[in-house]
């Protein structure tokens, strides 16, 4: 398990396994040869995160709500098609006119500077998708509503 994700540790490395006492010991075989350990002041950091987590979560959990549904709600406005999610930090959305993924992201990007991710990298279920983060602060989603009601499809 990552504590990228629930605890905003992404980038840090940090982690933990549990499972089958052989399976374990054979990670941690494996694990001790490809590096030297994680910076003790980020294990800290993660230890107190998870003997934090009823305080640390749930504020977490509404600043993505708040966010989900600024994003959600001025896409909804202009004519995107989604499912709104209930728990992650990214929007699903149908690409415009049944328009390629790879091509309404690079249209995207050259059209309104926003950059989402095509759903076919996620493999051939994600076409026809794309997938938006909910990973910036208000004010730039808000802009970047701003831009979509700007492209010219």
């Amino acid at each position: 398990h990552s504590h990228s994700k629930t605890f905003c540790m992404t980038g840090w490395r940090l982690g933990f396994a549990v499972g089958n006492r052989e399976l374990i010991s054979a990670l941690v075989k494996v694990k001790s040869n490809i590096d030297s350990g994680v910076f003790n002041a980020i294990q800290d950091a993660g230890t107190y995160a998870l003997q934090n987590i009823e305080n640390l979560v749930p504020s977490r959990r509404e600043i993505f709500k708040k966010r989900r549904d600024i994003l959600a709600d001025g896409l909804k406005k202009l004519g995107y098609e989604f499912k709104l999610p209930s728990a992650t930090f990214y929007l699903w959305v149908k690409t415009p006119n049944g328009m390629p993924s790879q091509e309404f992201c690079k249209k995207l990007l050259q059209e309104a500077g926003i950059v989402v991710t095509p759903g076919i990298g996620f493999g051939p279920s994600g076409e026809g998708y794309f997938r938006i983060a909910l990973t910036v602060g208000e004010e730039r989603l808000k802009e970047a509503i701003k831009r979509f009601s700007s492209l010219k499809l």
